[in-house]
């Protein structure tokens, strides 16, 4: 079986649990097919770099699958139909990462606002640089 991974990114109005449920349906197909969904990640709500559809923001979600083809087509002929879905691309891997860098939750329901990381001691070039002064 090949490895692919998938991102798609829903619609700003929906909540969790319509998130949750478009995974778990979209998971569903993949499943359907013979494939295996190794892991999904939900990133979080994300400003868009420009809008898409009439949406600022969206929702990312990420899976990774182990599966053959049609199943893939299959998933990605659901996505093109599907409204709640803005943006989607499925990409052949050769192997999966444990965890991404932008790994939030497993769920939209435990995904939590983020909280602003608080900044702990200044660093010795935060410092300096604190020191030096620039004329205009």
């Amino acid at each position: 079986m090949a490895l692919y991974e998938t991102v798609f990114i829903a619609r700003q109005d929906l909540t969790a649990e319509d998130v949750d449920a478009l995974s778990n349906k979209l998971a569903k197909i993949v499943t359907d097919g013979n494939g295996k969904i190794v892991s999904r990640e939900y990133w979080g709500l994300r400003n868009l770099a420009y809008k898409v559809k009439k949406n600022a923001r969206g929702h990312y979600v990420l899976f990774n699958i182990d599966s053959e083809y049609p199943a893939v087509a299959e998933l990605n002929r659901v996505i093109g139909f599907n409204e709640d879905i803005i943006r989607s691309l499925t990409f052949v891997v050769e192997a999966h990462s444990d965890e991404s860098e932008l790994f939030v939750s497993a769920n939209a329901k435990e995904y939590k606002a983020g909280k602003v990381p608080v900044k702990k001691e200044p660093s010795k070039i935060d410092l300096v640089l604190d020191q030096v002064q620039f004329e205009s």
